[in-house]
C-alpha cells in the first residue's frame, strides 16, 4: 500500500505533468524551448523531484526530449512522421468515413454543419489551435459512427500521434484552412445526399491529402500520390 509521502509525490508529477502537457499542446511552449526544473518546479511549489518524473513521461511520449549539456526541451515536430502519419490517415478515416455514411443520423449532420459554420468563422482571425480543435470534432462526427472498431482504432491512433506532434496541419500550412471549409461543405452535400460510402471515402480521403500536399508544397517536397 502506497505511503502518504508517495501519493502525495505522485500528485505533484502529475500536476507537472499537465501544466506542461497543456503548454506545450496550446503552442505556448514552442519547439526547442529549454524547460528549467528549478523554475518549474518554484512555480509549481515543489521540488525538482516530481518535475523530473513529468518530463520523463513528457519524453517517453514524444512531447520532450534530451539532450546531455543541454537537458530537456520541447521536441520539434518530425516532418517524416508528420508525413506517414497523414498518408495512413488519409486511407483509414477515409475508410472510416465511408463506412459511417450509412449510419450518420441528421442529428449529426447538422452538428457538424453547425462547426463547419464556427470554422468559416475563424478564417477572419485566425486562430490555428481552435480552428484545429473544432476540425476534429467535426471529422469525429463523420467517421464516429464508423461499425469496424479496428479501424476507428486506427484513425484514433493517428489522430493521438498528431497532438502528441502538436501538429496542428494549420499552422503549419494556413493557407489551407479556406480550401478545408470549402471541402467539409462537399463531404456534407455527399453525406446529405446519401451519395455511395465509396464516394464518400474517396472525398474524404482525398480531403486529407489535399492537406498533406499543401505541407509538402512548403517543404518544397513532391506531393504525395495516395
Amino acid at each position: 500500500m502506497p505511503t502518504a509521502a508517495a501519493t502525495a509525490s505522485e500528485s505533484k508529477s502529475e500536476r507537472a505533468y499537465q501544466l506542461l502537457h497543456e503548454r506545450i499542446g496550446s503552442g505556448q511552449l514552442v519547439p526547442g524551448y529549454r524547460l528549467v526544473l528549478s523554475s518549474i518546479a518554484e512555480e509549481l511549489g515543489c521540488s525538482v523531484v516530481p518535475v523530473r518524473e513529468a518530463i520523463r513521461r513528457l519524453e517517453a511520449e514524444g512531447f520532450v526530449t534530451f539532450e546531455r549539456n543541454v537537458g530537456a526541451t520541447v521536441a520539434a515536430i518530425d516532418a517524416m512522421l508528420y508525413l506517414h502519419t497523414m498518408q495512413t490517415l488519409s486511407i483509414v478515416e477515409g475508410a472510416a468515413t465511408g463506412l459511417a455514411a450509412g449510419l450518420i443520423t441528421d442529428e449529426d449532420l447538422l452538428r457538424a454543419r453547425e462547426l463547419n459554420m464556427q470554422l468559416r468563422e475563424c478564417l477572419d482571425n485566425f486562430e490555428p489551435v481552435r480552428f484545429t480543435r473544432l476540425n476534429n470534432e467535426f471529422h469525429s462526427i463523420l467517421y464516429g459512427r464508423c461499425p469496424n472498431p479496428h479501424i476507428l482504432d486506427l484513425v484514433h491512433r493517428g489522430w493521438n500521434r498528431l497532438n502528441a506532434m502538436r501538429a496542428s496541419s494549420f499552422d503549419l500550412v494556413p493557407g489551407r484552412a479556406r480550401e478545408s471549409v470549402a471541402e467539409h461543405d462537399g463531404l456534407l452535400a455527399l453525406l446529405e445526399a446519401k451519395a455511395s460510402p465509396h464516394e464518400i471515402e474517396m472525398a474524404a480521403r482525398a480531403h486529407r491529402t489535399a492537406t498533406l500536399n499543401a505541407y509538402m508544397a512548403q517543404k518544397n517536397q513532391p506531393p504525395s500520390v495516395l
